[in-house]
């Protein structure tokens, strides 16, 4: 079996519009798109594939009925699991990404479920923000952000 490649990760997506948003990103950076669900939408929804355009036909999409069959079936390395979260404590900046780098982002509303996080502490990592009046970014552009700094360097 082939290692996986690098991919953006979204568990229990809520917004089909960032969805979309994520894979045209991964389109345009060559990486997967992996779903978690349940999702707050249906995939085949047009909102999707508004946000991802004609490119949605592009994504190399691969969904997961839950996060234990993502552990399973994905089979990524555990050092190259990065979660994201407002509350991690290392920087996107300051973190290493390994070349089979897999970007962990959990629901809009919610973020990442209990289940990920634990024994994963380690992995959490945070995307700095300098004003005070928000907690968050955007998932879409959370994402897109994140995955051109995993790939500085390599661009």
């Amino acid at each position: 079996m082939t290692a996986p490649g690098p991919a953006i990760v979204l568990v229990r997506p809520e917004i089909a519009g960032n969805t979309g948003s994520v894979g045209r990103t991964c389109v345009a950076l060559d990486l997967d798109l992996c779903l978690v669900k349940p999702y707050g939408f249906e995939i085949t929804d047009r909102n999707v594939r508004r946000a991802g355009l004609d490119y949605w036909k592009h994504v190399r999409l691969h969904e997961y009925d839950d996060w234990d069959d993502f552990l399973v079936r994905r089979a990524p390395r555990a050092d190259a699991l990065v979660l994201f979260e407002e509350y991690g404590t290392t920087s996107f900046r300051d973190r290493a990404y390994p070349p089979d780098f897999h970007l962990v982002f959990g629901q809009e509303t919610t973020g990442l479920p209990a289940d990920v996080v634990v024994g994963r502490e380690d992995r959490l990592t945070r995307m700095p923000m300098r004003s005070p009046h928000i907690r968050s970014l955007n998932l879409a552009n959370a994402a897109t952000a994140a995955a051109y700094e995993a790939l500085r360097g390599v661009l």
